[in-house]
């Protein structure tokens, strides 16, 4: 009887620890990856064609700015050549005058430039955003549990090479961005991502 207890407890534990390796071995393999989030978002054609047209309306706005402020000096130029044809009173308010248009220019020019930062900052959260949504639809067609980001702040510490997926996502996203968003936005990130 007591042999018969011991080979129903040793059949009990043998069944126990098979359960536990089969629960252990059944449970889904976990797919793990990390991402460089500034090489990922610095690469992205999106990006890059943003700060292109931006550089090209600061550019723009420049060379606007400078051709006003040369009319200005001009005025300023001519006044001062002219001024000891004037009354005292005369002078002080044309002195008063071109003051006050300076300030003026120079209040439209930090609108202006304020605007412009304002409007970048907007597209910039736009490129992240869609980055970020790119991301997470990647991790779900792949099968990923978890896509980390690599950054300054250390959310990711150490990674082995095989495990970044930087370059595979910038590429995906960059043909998704050749493939549907660029018609809109711009006419040649295809050549950009082409020559890349």
């Amino acid at each position: 009887m007591q042999k018969l207890n011991i080979i129903i407890k040793m059949k009990k534990i043998i069944l126990s620890l098979v359960v536990v390796v089969a629960l252990v071995s059944c449970q889904e393999q976990q797919k793990i990856a990390f991402i460089d989030n500034g090489k990922v978002i610095n690469d992205y054609q999106m990006k890059i064609d943003i700060e292109d047209q931006f550089k090209i309306k600061d550019e723009a706005f420049k060379k606007r700015m400078d051709s006003i402020g040369k009319a200005f000096q001009a005025e300023a130029q001519a006044f001062q050549a002219n001024a000891q044809k004037l009354s005292q009173a005369k002078q002080q308010e044309q002195y008063q005058v071109l003051g006050q248009k300076q300030q003026g220019l120079q209040q439209q020019f930090q609108y202006e430039q304020q605007q412009m930062q304002q409007m970048f900052s907007v597209e910039m959260d736009s490129v992240i955003s869609k980055v970020n949504t790119f991301v997470s639809d990647y991790g779900k067609k792949n099968g990923y549990t978890y896509i980390l980001g690599k950054n300054e702040a250390g959310s990711v510490m150490y990674g082995t090479e095989a495990n970044d997926i930087s370059e595979a996502v910038t590429k995906a996203l960059n043909d998704a961005f050749s493939g549907t968003d660029s018609k809109e936005e711009t006419a040649k990130p295809a050549e950009a991502t082409e020559g890349k």
